[in-house]
């Protein structure tokens, strides 16, 4: 069996890629931090149309959260063939002569050692053909100065992440790839960003949720067997 973790896969992207890994035949462990009764309906939505679904409960910054969310996801499924790493957060937004240390330490967390203990938890029973998906930004490239310097800081260090563990594992037939998305309709952006950005995307739109989970869905295929060590851009050329 196809079976599959989605941190923060109740919302946004990661509902998206919930609701896509789903449809492709997997079983899915929905990761939430806080609102269970989205992640539930979510499960059950998911379930409705055939499919089988988790919600589980856990801050992926926190060690024994991870176990209890892979442990749970074996108990109720059977091994972990797939691993998304989407849980992720800005902070607040501003230059970085107004971040608080408590801010910054809380994004390193999450972004970074969520993403790690995630990535470590999957590789350690993952049998050849399994696949990690590091869902980065393309602030990691772009820097947001006056935005959120910390947190694309903390998305460089995904996309480093991937590069050296995707090596780390290959020997081993595992596939470790990140998506870099650019502007995309979630609510992660502030009210009036996504308006006031919208213009320097080539392509002229924000993207959405469901393009993203498509380009996630595509790197855990069969169809990109040998993509490993990637960081694919979904950003409207920006």
């Amino acid at each position: 069996m196809s079976v599959a973790i989605v941190t923060g896969g109740s919302r946004g992207i990661g509902a998206a890629t919930s609701l896509a890994l789903a449809r492709d035949g997997y079983a899915v462990a929905i990761n939430y931090a806080r609102d269970a009764q989205t992640a539930l309906a979510l499960a059950g939505e998911i379930a409705a149309a055939g499919g089988r679904a988790i919600a589980v409960a856990g801050d992926v910054a926190e060690e024994e959260a991870v176990l209890e969310l892979f442990a749970r996801t074996r108990e109720a499924f059977g091994p972990v063939t797939a691993l998304v790493n989407n849980a992720g957060i800005t902070g607040p937004t501003g230059p970085l002569v107004s971040l608080a240390a408590a801010d910054l330490r809380r994004v390193l967390d999450v972004n970074v050692i969520g993403t790690i203990l995630c990535a470590r938890e999957a590789v350690r029973t993952m049998e050849p053909g399994g696949a990690i998906v590091n869902v980065s930004s393309i602030a990691a490239r772009l820097g947001s100065a006056g935005e959120y310097v910390d947190y694309a800081a903390s998305k460089a260090a995904v996309d480093t992440f991937t590069l050296g563990l995707a090596r780390e594992v290959a020997p081993r037939g595992i596939r470790v790839n990140a998506v870099s998305p650019g502007l995309i309709e979630t609510e992660i952006h502030a009210a009036g960003r996504l308006d006031r950005l919208r213009s320097a995307v080539p392509l002229g739109r924000v993207g959405t949720a469901d393009e993203i989970a498509a380009a996630i869905c595509w790197l855990l295929s069969a169809h990109a067997s040998y993509v490993t060590g990637s960081i694919l851009e979904v950003g409207g050329g920006r």
